[in-house]
């Protein structure tokens, strides 16, 4: 028979799993012993790396945010318990110039009582200045009311005290004397204004930004543009003495994207942010002088500028079945700041401090957007990696095994030895 390179004889020669006959095989306890913990530890080792197969785990990366002409929602619900509805206005700024004043798209207003509680029946009660369930009333057909030498809206009829401010505004005037105007006599204006100077208010909605440095304002009375310069309406109505301050109580404040006016999409990004350990946002349930002050109102209440410098990042999931979702994620920090202590003050070492001159009471959300993004992948570990991980961990334990099973066994026979 040939005895070439591929004979075989030749091939049993590089045989790397030599056989031992069962008639010189040795068999001992300690040896079972050490099967059973063997199959025992693999079987323990696989499981654990069985669930690691399976288990989802989110990937992370940072990288520069590329997007352009990106719109971003954001999401609220303010209560304010010692301002009337009528008094609050939101206005919208962005560094690109862009102003929005008195937003009420989207935005509900609901009057609260001195105690916090919602008046029923808002159709018929908050019929002041509540854009969403306002019913304005207007005279008979044919009426065409007067303006008053304000702005005239189209159609050039002010028929409602509210178009004979908004006339006004409009031209850069102040509204200082509704008394005298036939409309808001009509409408019983000022005492309407008398009966909710006690009350509270709970602003919710949605408001949509340009994706650039912003700014939300909660403040006094209405906005308006006179002479190039950015005024608020202090309303003639606060010479009752009340002096409001804006203590408030965040139920929610959350940037959204377009992604999450999608239920579904919503949920994926709720779940994802879970699995990060941010399940709710920085300021939800953020209370600040919200109860310090209840009941208090009048001069000698003092008056606050509350403002909070937000920093919003955005957030990228992508889902295990390649679905892509964006959303927000922000930081803040607040400055607090007492109006009535003037513009020159002291700080706690004594180090004078002199503040601008356009202060006011009020609730301000500075937004920055960062020009970082940051990208959350779901991923699963491959088969291959779990059948690797399976090799190895059979080989390894079986190894140690036979090594430990080996040790003892020339241990206890030298020691038999020694001892005969």
């Amino acid at each position: 028979m040939g005895r070439g390179p591929f004979s075989a004889s030749s091939l049993k020669a590089i045989d790397a799993f030599g056989k031992t006959l069962e008639d010189v095989k040795i068999r001992t306890r300690t040896g079972a012993f050490l099967t059973f913990l063997s199959i025992g530890i693999i079987l323990l080792l696989t499981l654990v790396e069985f669930i690691d197969y399976r288990s989802v785990y989110l990937d992370t990366n940072i990288e520069v945010n590329k997007s352009r002409d990106e719109r971003l929602t954001v999401s609220m619900n303010v209560t304010f318990p010692r301002v009337p509805c009528f008094l609050l206005s939101l206005d919208v700024t962005d560094i690109s110039g862009e102003h929005m004043r008195e937003v009420s798209h989207n935005i509900i207003k609901t009057r609260l009582d001195s105690k916090g509680v919602p008046y029923p029946n808002q159709d018929i009660i908050s019929d002041l200045k509540n854009e969403v369930s306002r019913v304005e009333k207007i005279g008979q057909p044919g009426y065409c009311g007067t303006c008053y030498g304000g702005l005239e809206p189209e159609g050039g009829c002010c028929n409602t005290c509210e178009d004979v401010r908004k006339a006004y505004l409009d031209r850069g005037w102040a509204f200082s004397n509704p008394e005298a105007v036939e409309q808001c006599v009509r409408e019983g204006w000022s005492e309407k204004i008398k009966i909710q100077a006690q009350d509270g208010c709970q602003i919710s909605g949605r408001v949509r930004i340009k994706k650039v440095a912003s700014s939300l304002s909660f403040s006094f009375g209405r906005s308006f543009q006179a002479n190039s310069y950015h005024s608020q309406e202090l309303v003639p109505y606060l010479r009752d003495g009340n002096i409001h301050d804006f203590g408030h109580y965040i139920e929610t404040l959350k940037f959204e994207s377009d992604d999450e006016y999608d239920p579904r999409r919503a949920s994926d990004v709720q779940r994802l942010k879970e699995k990060l350990g941010v399940p709710k946002n920085p300021l939800d349930r953020y209370i600040s002088h919200f109860s310090q002050h209840s009941g208090r109102r009048g001069p000698d209440l003092t008056q606050f500028m509350f403002q909070y410098f937000v920093k919003v990042v955005s957030t990228d999931f992508e889902t295990l079945n390649h679905e892509h979702v964006s959303s927000h994620q922000y930081s803040y920090s607040t400055h607090t700041r007492n109006v009535a202590e003037g513009y020159q003050t002291k700080n706690e070492e004594g180090v004078e401090t002199t503040h601008g001159y356009d202060a006011r009471p009020g609730l301000f959300v500075n937004i920055d957007v960062s020009p970082m993004q940051v990208i959350h992948n779901e991923k699963r570990k491959p088969f291959a990696h779990f059948l690797t991980t399976f090799c190895a961990i059979v080989g390894g334990v079986l190894t140690v095994a036979s090594l430990v099973d080996s040790a003892l066994f020339h241990t206890i026979h030298k020691d038999e030895a020694n001892s005969r």
